[in-house]
């Protein structure tokens, strides 16, 4: 596309609502009840990992920031999906469409990572449970999790910069409902090769890498769960793997379908609501599979509620 042909936009016109004008309310009412509902169980869960001594472990620890990156994830998008469905506004400023996706794509890429983390503590305590505190220790924890912010947010930053540095030619409809790189790609005049290398490459060091060594750590975990002789020791060691195995499944399936593929020419349902369950879904679902039959998690709340 040649330079004269490109223009300077000052917003971006969100598309993802448009054919639901007759459902806003109700989409309104759903999305403001997934967004209380996961901002106050997170925020739960993390005052209980802080308050209730016997939550002080590393799990809890990792759970804590998955939380608050649940938390994160919603903030960058709902309130302002609830604002484009009460106002009947449709328009995002560049400048707001910017932050929102360096935002996001950083809480993508440190939840990527924080999975992973969770599953290699996973693999220490039930592989190597002697050694489990000698391996796990909190000043490692710290700097594992250190590491993971770190990582999504630079991953974020690179992206973030190479999308915006992308000639945009006029047209500002962006097919989605919210900022994101692949419809934000697909509104670009100029070539995308190098972003969609970007995706792949550095894809490779947040999520395939991350994903692999999650199912690497699991296969041990289930060799390792075969050869305990009672049933009990069994079904303790699944439940507390199967929850995490659980949010692996539908967060990086969701991921990697969004991202880790070519940037579509067309539009279909699928590729503007596959987002929405890795964005919205699961830090609604997080808080409940993970504290449904945890054990833990209700004895601390009996005992900050007074019941002990």
């Amino acid at each position: 596309m040649e330079a004269q042909n490109e223009t300077e936009l000052a917003e971006f016109i969100i598309l993802g609502f448009k054919n639901l004008q007759e459902v806003h309310l109700f989409l309104f009412g759903g999305f403001l009840i997934i967004y209380l509902f996961t901002v106050l169980w997170n925020t739960f869960i993390v005052t209980l990992v802080m308050w209730d001594q016997r939550l002080r472990t590393p799990m809890y620890f990792f759970l804590g920031n998955l939380s608050i990156l649940d938390v994160c994830y919603t903030t960058t998008t709902i309130p302002q999906m609830l604002d484009l469905l009460l106002t009947e506004r449709s328009s995002i400023s560049y400048v707001g469409c910017v932050l929102q996706l360096y935002f996001f794509f950083s809480f993508v890429g440190v939840e990527c990572l924080i999975l992973a983390v969770m599953a290699f503590d996973r693999y220490v305590a039930i592989c190597n449970p002697l050694r489990y505190t000698l391996i796990v220790k909190r000043n490692v924890c710290l700097q594992l999790a250190t590491a993971c912010w770190t990582g999504g947010f630079l991953n974020s930053a690179i992206h973030t910069v190479y999308v915006f540095r992308l000639p945009f030619c006029g047209d500002n409809h962006l097919d989605a409902f919210y900022c994101d790189i692949p419809p934000l790609l697909k509104l670009s005049c100029g070539d995308i090769t190098l972003n969609q290398m970007l995706l792949l490459y550095i894809g490779v060091l947040v999520a395939w890498t991350p994903f692999f060594c999650i199912l690497l750590s699991y296969a041990y975990i289930l060799s390792t769960v075969l050869k305990i002789r009672s049933s009990e020791g069994r079904q303790k060691a699944f439940s507390t793997c199967s929850s995490h195995l659980t949010v692996v499944i539908l967060y990086y399936g969701s991921c990697i379908f969004t991202y880790l593929r070519p940037v579509p020419t067309q539009s279909s349902v699928n590729t503007k609501l596959i987002p929405l369950m890795y964005s919205i879904m699961t830090p609604l679902l997080n808080p409940i599979i993970y504290t449904l039959r945890n054990k833990d998690v209700k004895k601390a709340w009996k005992s900050m509620m007074g019941k002990t």
